[in-house]
């Protein structure tokens, strides 16, 4: 294979056949700088004068600069994250270079390519022209050049697809479709092609993800919890000082209804900001508790366990279970006496961190396991908690998260998963009133509201992005801005600081002071997003807000609104973006999380590589939801009349699912 292909993962000619265009460009004769207009795209040739490469402060983006020229004028070309480009590109070079004119001579490069001394440019100069992921050692121009010299070699892939879903679907065969998209005569061919790829890509992963659940349920045994309710009925009838909501009934409903069976439950809960998820996850935690078994809640950090561990113990009072708190930083002495009263069975539910899961962490009878926010969490460390179970056994697990997610998404990162969504509120909440304040006259404006909400006998949170300063980030830090607060704008107030690298006990401090009303105000980053209930908080002022994903803001705007009092969420940033926009305009925790993928994707919204969730490499989300419903349509319809894939034509769309996702897709193993 060519040079610097192997960086993109490109070693066979199967592999490059694989390597699709990211997109189509219709490019026309070349132009000359001086005929460009502003917002178009063009393609101009030039003598490349002058080429140097920066990094920004704010981004860590590498922004490459080239001054250059045509008889008819000058300007400045602009790659982005290309930094080799200031190496290979000698002044004196002649390039074609096709982009976009950004107006004030500004040229945002898409491509480039070296014009030879005999004018030679090679193929894509002019007409409809794929566009490939490139790298330092290989050229979108070049990757062009393979893919030509292997035309019709795509008639050598084998087809997955059985014929008569192809025909069902109308779609083509697998090869017209790479022609397609290697080589589209019109910019719909291009794009039909990707799509019948796309869906293919996404049954695979629906298949994968249903045999997944298949094998979880029908492979390992877990404890039939299906006896009396005496802890839950008293817990449920004295303990809780509110009414549950008909959602909240519902999910209880559901999850005893799972509990009952030797399937192990594998569900994953989610719901709007401050829809009493965690009582949903305590009832079912307490149904292992009266069945004489265990429960364990991990969650990724120790102040949310902390947090946790809070929560619950102001759900139900002392008497009614004892409860401990494991994480990194819990005392040798402390932990050595939950460790043995947990493997003796004396200790009934426990809450903590990854500590959870290491080796010397045995439970006697593990029955049910709570897992907040667990896209946080490698699938390696969530199959650990698995293994806690007792022998023969595996626990009934309950995954939580406080992100609402798109259904194009659940469908994707949690299609093995049976999910609750709960969109009710307690009643009596507020709604947040959200704005967005850019300027230092709204800035001043906005810390007198503040005051006024204090003197008036509320609470308020700062939110700031930094523990502490940094060099490369321009953005306020907690500790610094907790010493400035306390000297200027909220001198005459009491402040309490909150941030993850405090030491636990400082941490626990700070939260119990603002939780009891000690302090009128808590300073603190982003690890306040979820866990802390403190209904007399009514004011919120988040520093540089852009810095923040949408659904992270909306979590954190989540911490007020939870008394009777109405309360205001200002955002503070340098300009209103379309992300803080969106925080104005909707209240909808899940209108928000659509939003929040169109903007950033998939993979960026649920953290890919942290935790194992599926990055495509055709489909796009969310622009392909109406594929990735047909996908599951067909994948629930196949595997209900051929659970194995074994019938003749199924069986290349199960090793097609067996190399893509391994053997835990295999088919269910027999009672």
């Amino acid at each position: 294979m060519v040079k610097g292909a192997e960086a993109l993962g490109l070693r066979t000619v199967g592999d490059l056949l694989e390597h699709l265009p990211f997109r189509h460009e219709q490019r026309g004769e070349c132009t000359t700088v001086a005929a460009l207009c502003r917002d178009e795209r063009a393609t101009i040739e030039v003598a490349l004068q002058k080429i140097t490469a920066r990094r920004t402060r704010k981004r860590g983006l590498t922004i490459v600069e080239a001054q250059v020229a045509d008889e008819s004028g000058a300007l400045t070309a602009i790659w982005f994250n290309q930094p080799w480009l200031a190496r290979q590109l000698p002044p004196g070079s002649r390039l074609l270079l096709h982009g976009r004119y950004e107006g004030r001579s500004r040229f945002g490069v898409s491509e480039h390519q070296l014009v030879t001394g005999a004018g030679a440019v090679g193929p894509g100069a002019a007409g409809l022209v794929p566009v490939y992921p490139a790298s330092e050692g290989i050229t979108s121009t070049r990757l062009r050049e393979l893919q030509r010299s292997l035309r019709g070699r795509e008639r050598d892939v084998v087809e997955v697809l059985p014929a008569s879903l192809r025909v069902a679907e109308r779609m083509p065969d697998r090869a017209a479709a790479l022609a397609a998209v290697h080589f589209p005569e019109m910019e719909r061919d291009g794009e039909l092609g990707r799509r019948r790829l796309a869906f293919e890509e996404l049954l695979l992963l629906q298949l994968a993800l249903l045999r997944r659940r298949a094998r979880r349920r029908d492979a390992p045994v877990a404890p039939a919890l299906d006896g009396p309710r005496e802890l839950t009925d008293r817990w449920l009838g004295r303990a809780l000082p509110f009414e549950l909501t008909a959602d909240q009934q519902g999910a209880m409903a559901a999850i005893d209804a799972e509990l009952a069976c030797r399937r192990p439950m594998q569900r994953l809960l989610m719901g709007e900001v401050g829809s009493g998820k965690t009582v949903v996850a305590l009832y079912a935690m307490l149904r292992a508790v009266e069945h004489g078994m265990q429960a364990a809640l991990m969650a990724p950090t120790e102040t949310l366990a902390e947090q946790h561990f809070q929560t619950l113990g102001a759900l139900m009072p002392g008497e009614l279970l004892a409860a401990g708190l494991l994480t990194g930083s819990t005392p040798a002495r402390r932990r050595a006496d939950l460790l043995a009263k947990l493997s003796s069975g004396e200790l009934g539910l426990l809450v903590g961190t990854h500590a959870l899961i290491e080796d010397t962490v045995e439970f006697a009878s593990l029955a049910v396991a709570v897992v907040d926010e667990q896209h946080r969490f490698g699938v390696r460390q969530r199959q650990a908690l698995d293994r806690k179970g007792p022998d023969g056994l595996a626990p009934h697990v309950l995954h939580m998260t406080a992100t609402p997610i798109p259904r194009t998404l659940a469908l994707t990162a949690y299609g093995d998963l049976d999910v609750t969504v709960l969109r009710e509120l307690p009643a009596g909440r507020q709604p947040v009133r959200t704005r967005i304040v850019t300027s230092a006259a709204e800035r001043a404006r906005a810390y007198d509201e503040l005051r006024e909400q204090l003197r008036a006998g509320r609470q308020a949170f700062v939110v700031c992005p930094l523990v502490e300063e940094s060099e490369l980030l321009q953005a306020r830090a907690a500790t610094v801005e907790f010493e400035r607060l306390v000297g200027t704008e909220l001198r005459e107030f009491s402040v309490a600081l909150l941030h993850g690298q405090m030491p636990s006990r400082e941490k626990q401090a700070a939260m119990k002071r603002f939780a009891a009303g000690e302090a009128d105000v808590l300073v603190a980053t982003s690890v306040i997003e979820v866990g802390i209930d403190v209904p007399n908080a009514t004011a919120m002022l988040i520093e540089d807000a852009e810095r923040y994903g949408i659904s992270q803001l909306h979590q954190l705007r989540g911490r007020i609104g939870r008394g009777e009092h109405a309360s205001t969420c200002v955002l503070l940033g340098e300009y209103p973006s379309r992300r803080l926009r969106a925080l104005v305009e909707h209240r909808d925790g899940f209108k928000l999380a659509e939003v929040d993928l169109e903007l950033r994707g998939e993979g960026e919204l649920l953290g890919v590589r942290q935790a194992g969730v599926h990055e495509f490499r055709v489909a796009r989300l969310p622009a392909d939801a109406d594929l990735l419903e047909r996908a599951r349509v067909h994948a629930v319809g196949m595997l209900a009349q051929d659970p194995e894939l074994s019938e003749p034509e199924h069986a290349l769309l199960a090793d097609a699912v067996l190399a893509g996702y391994g053997a835990e897709t295999r088919a269910p193993i027999p009672a």
